[in-house]
């Protein structure tokens, strides 16, 4: 019998849920617990953790997951990287489902910097208004750039003290363009420091970025280690179904 796990997280996911519940299909969408009210789903659903590969091998063999999906965060490299290695440990087949990234196009000003460390860095200068629109995982590197006023926005209110003193704006995607445009006009926004997530869901910052002439750092994706990758729902149920 067909019994899946769903990595997930991602509005992409949560399509791939729907279309694996309404198959018939047995699945456990699962959630690293980042968010603290994960969005309901039509299949099983576990918040956490594995441990680590060893941890994941023994959760797919327990649980007799005869098929992976990964559509998980494009940023989200040891969660695929630790999907890849236990699903070649274990022999079970894996897909991912990634969103294409963002390519810049004519009006953008972008910097592109390796990783969050490379980011940080290339904030080194006087006072700006930054927008720092990477999620809450990493925003403490960002304290080594203390001279700046940080906007943040966020899907949770901080449960503790930030690193810096921040605006904080909590919403949940997506957003719009004309939301975006007003959120940095309002702020003064004069840089704006994004992940390339890709997809439709957070794209407007970077449009709004490009109608207001401003620059974006722009946080290239981690290398993921090989795996079979598709950028559509319809896919990965072909995957399923083949």
């Amino acid at each position: 019998m067909t019994r899946i796990l769903l990595l997930g997280g991602t509005t992409e996911a949560n399509l791939v849920a729907q279309a694996i519940a309404k198959a018939g299909l047995s699945g456990v969408y699962s959630y690293a617990g980042r968010t603290e009210a994960p969005m309901g789903q039509p299949i099983h659903m576990r918040v956490g953790g594995f441990g680590g590969v060893a941890g994941l091998c023994a959760y797919l063999q327990a649980e007799g997951i005869t098929h992976v999906i990964d559509a998980t965060h494009p940023f989200a490299a040891q969660m695929s990287s630790n999907a890849v290695a236990a699903c070649a440990a274990t022999g079970a087949p894996l897909i991912a489902l990634e969103r294409a990234p963002w390519m810049p196009g004519e009006g953008d000003r972008w910097t592109h910097v390796a990783d969050i460390q490379a980011a940080v860095a290339a904030l080194a200068g006087p006072p700006q208004r930054v927008f720092l629109a990477i999620g809450r995982q990493h925003i403490d590197a960002f304290a080594a750039q203390p001279q700046h006023r940080y906007l943040l926005r966020l899907v949770d209110d901080p449960t503790g003290p930030l690193p810096f003193p921040a605006e904080v704006v909590v919403a949940r995607g997506p957003f719009d363009v004309a939301g975006d445009t007003a959120l940095m006009r309002d702020h003064g926004t004069d840089v704006i420091v994004a992940k390339n997530a890709g997809g439709k869901g957070a794209v407007a910052k970077i449009a709004a970025a490009r109608a207001l002439g401003l620059p974006v750092v722009m946080i290239d994706r981690p290398v993921i280690p090989p795996r079979p990758v598709v950028q559509g729902v319809a896919a990965v149920m072909a995957w399923l179904n083949g």
